[in-house]
């Protein structure tokens, strides 16, 4: 069952579930890359990966840097979820708390902002 939505219709929901997302969580994302992968190819148990030096901690970020990456894993998402309305539910929570990692935000603080 891990595989019931192909990678195109797993996409278009990922990309539904941006479009959703409040546009000052949006507006202060810079030079990121939000990708999709069937699974995280170190075997970790994971729904989503920030991968980039967040915002608290950059020094200086100039022209020519590669992109952050914001990776979100297909057949996790489908493993743990049954329905389609649990998968942009599940999507959504882990764009959120992925984005959150870019702006250095532990959960507490995106509760507070009301993003999560």
């Amino acid at each position: 069952m891990s595989g019931w939505l192909s990678a195109e219709a797993f996409e278009a929901i990922v990309v539904d579930e941006l479009d959703l997302l409040p546009d000052e969580m949006l507006d202060g994302l810079e030079n990121v890359a939000f990708v999709v992968e069937d699974e995280p190819d170190d075997g970790e148990d994971l729904l989503g990966r920030y991968e980039g030096v967040d915002l608290t901690h950059r020094d200086r970020y100039g022209f020519g840097e590669l992109p952050d990456r914001i990776v979100l894993f297909r057949l996790p998402h489908l493993a743990a979820c049954a329905t389609e309305d649990e998968l942009r539910d599940e999507v959504h929570t882990t764009l959120v708390h992925e984005i959150g990692h870019y702006y250095g935000l532990d959960d507490d603080r995106l509760h507070e902002l009301g993003w999560a």
